[in-house]
């Protein structure tokens, strides 16, 4: 009994981690048979657990939506995480969490025990401090998300400040930046990986048939939101080499203001932007390591005249 228990909370797992398994895969994560799992699959409906199942070649398994919340059971530092995400969530950036957080804190901290408690009380003392960016709506978040889960096509409004079109998209990732909300997908009209601000999307998102996720470039999500933001918004966009670590060149440098790429051992590449070079000439000074510039040849000039400025000013 109490191996069979385990096996079944393996599999609540697995189905809540994502959209859709195939009795195949299920199996082979579970090491059992698919027969097994089949009657697992009962023994988890008769618990009140909405496990929806098709057949056929496409057929499989995934978890619907359920009358309530079924019972959590956390551990000390993760009832210390979710308590310090509600109450990051209270004063974030998503709009209609503000008020819910605050409910579900308070729940929370009153089953804690007094241990736990006076943790959550000493979190009192950290205060967030960022300049407030737009916000979005959770539901369009939550819409989103579930799109990039199920790997499921998506097409919604854009609005730019030309104009607003129908994009239709593979998404791939959600990123947040601690100031913006970011979509990162394969644009099916451009035939191109595109990020778009979640902001800027307006209306509902309309779900369409399931796709084959695409290796993402720079290997994740986050790198590749990184290196839109660093440096394609830009007027102009420089590439600098750096004679130093990436590891070390990474604790100058915000993954917001450039991105950074390893070139061996002792060099990194780095690429960012700015409205003028003159301001590229001083960030890329600011570093404090040795550097050559790969692009474009006008920075070069520009730091000349950085370094005439301030030679000029140490001779007064």
């Amino acid at each position: 009994m109490i191996v069979t228990s385990a096996r079944l909370l393996r599999l609540l797992t697995l189905l809540q981690s994502r959209g859709f398994w195939t009795g195949a895969e299920l199996a082979e994560r579970l090491e059992v048979t698919e027969r097994t799992v089949r009657r697992d699959v009962d023994r988890l409906r008769s618990l009140g657990y909405p496990v929806r199942s098709s057949t056929g070649v496409a057929g499989g398994y995934q978890l619907g939506a359920g009358a309530s919340l079924p019972p959590l059971l956390l551990e000390d530092d993760e009832a210390l995480a979710v308590s310090l995400g509600l109450r990051t969530a209270a004063t974030g950036t998503v709009a209609g969490l503000e008020e819910p957080a605050v409910r579900a804190l308070a729940k929370l901290e009153q089953m804690m025990p007094a241990r736990l408690r006076r943790r959550v009380k000493e979190l009192g003392a950290v205060a967030p401090l960022y300049h407030e960016g737009p916000q979005v709506e959770a539901k369009l978040l939550a819409a989103l998300a579930a799109t990039c889960r199920n790997f499921e096509r998506a097409s919604f409004r854009y609005e730019t400040q030309e104009r607003t079109t129908r994009r239709h998209v593979e998404p791939h990732g959600v990123v947040h930046t601690g100031y913006r909300w970011y979509l990162v997908a394969w644009d099916e009209d451009r035939e191109d990986w595109r990020t778009f601000r979640i902001d800027r999307i307006r209306g509902q998102i309309k779900a369409g048939r399931r796709f084959t996720p695409r290796p993402i470039p720079e290997g994740d999500v986050a790198a590749y939101v990184s290196r839109s933001i660093a440096s394609r918004p830009y007027a102009h966009q420089a590439t600098v080499v750096f004679h130093a670590p990436k590891e070390r060149v990474a604790k100058q440098v915000p993954a917001l203001s450039a991105y950074l790429s390893p070139i061996d051992d002792e060099r990194c590449r780095m690429e960012t932007g700015a409205d003028t070079l003159d301001r590229i000439a001083l960030y890329v000074s600011l570093v404090g390591e040795d550097f050559e510039v790969e692009h474009p040849p006008e920075l070069r000039t520009e730091l000349r005249r950085l370094a005439t400025r301030i030679n000029r000013s140490l001779r007064k």
